[in-house]
């Protein structure tokens, strides 16, 4: 069985779980007979994912209930979310992100055909997605929970008002209105699955790891140390920062791509001899994962 949390779109979600042959569920009678029928696009997911509660249910779910994952928007593979990184280090420890898929955004900003203006009715997963070209478009966003139904959306737009929704959950009598060809032209979001693992599954190529660490003894200079080791294994880190924790002052997480599984082995035996705690929190398959993280343009002092 397959999850998202609440505050995921749920065709994006559905989308993911069929391109990432993630889905084992069978579809309902009355779709699987539709499945061939001309017209239907296999971008238009015909699989609803259960819907688990917050976030933090989610994992907490995944974690009590044997063979139910949950798809979950990554960030990046490179670069993860920092709300899902904390969130998997707080839950359970057999929770673990283990393949990743990039899914190409379904947004369409529509509204009726004589709107004239108003807000534009949107859930926390289109604001995520789209808050920097509505900004471009000058517009005035309404937030609303994702789980608010498109009909009472409809209505809380009123006649001048417009909503940002999935192309799947268009209503009838609603029309794309201009600028919403810039939403079709948005990076395409990553996705993976979780699941509760007892550990990292094994993998012969390459991998994307994402792993958090607390040094053994955290003082000022304690990383260095946990750094060598990191260093003395061969990996390169990706991604690296800090949290505050309830058990010293920090806690890191770092991404890396690992060539073998060997090395993640090796890695946290030494890590274990030196009784640096540590939890691996994903291991995606791959290392082109294009399209990559959005790269930050710096300006340094004297430039």
């Amino acid at each position: 069985m397959l999850g998202r949390s609440e505050r995921e779109s749920p065709a994006h979600a559905a989308l993911a779980a069929e391109l990432g042959g993630w889905s084992g569920l069978v579809e309902p009678e009355a779709l699987a007979q539709h499945r061939d029928v001309p017209g239907r696009s296999r971008l238009t997911p015909a699989l609803e994912l259960l819907d688990l509660g917050t976030s933090t249910d989610t994992l907490a779910t995944v974690a009590s209930i044997a063979d139910l994952a949950a798809v979950v928007h990554l960030g990046h593979p490179e670069q993860p979310a920092p709300a899902l990184e904390e969130a998997l280090l707080a839950g359970d420890p057999a929770l673990m992100v283990t393949a990743a898929t990039a899914v190409r955004t379904q947004w369409a900003w529509v509204g009726h055909p004589e709107a004239t203006g108003g807000a534009v009715v949107i859930d926390e997963a289109g604001l995520r997605d789209c808050r920097d070209v509505l900004r471009t478009l000058g517009v005035s966003p309404r937030l609303v929970p994702a789980r608010t139904p498109v009909a009472e959306r409809v209505a809380i737009a009123g006649p001048d008002g417009s909503l940002v929704v999935e192309r799947p959950r268009v209503p009838a009598g609603l029309v794309e209105l201009a600028g919403s060809e810039r939403l079709g032209e948005l990076p395409p979001v990553w996705y993976g699955l979780v699941e509760s693992r007892d550990t990292w599954p094994r993998f012969t190529g390459p991998a994307q790891v994402w792993f958090a660490f607390g040094p053994y003894d955290d003082h000022r200079g304690s990383l260095q140390p946990t750094l060598a080791v990191i260093a003395d294994a061969g990996i390169d880190l990706r991604h690296l920062r800090s949290h505050p924790s309830t058990l010293g002052p920090h806690v890191f997480f770092t991404s890396f791509l690992c060539p073998h599984v060997e090395v993640l082995d090796q890695l946290t035996a030494q890590l274990d001899a030196r009784s640096i705690a540590h939890r691996t929190l994903a291991v995606l398959p791959g290392e082109d994962f294009r399209p990559g993280p959005v790269a930050l343009a710096p300006r340094w002092a004297g430039s």
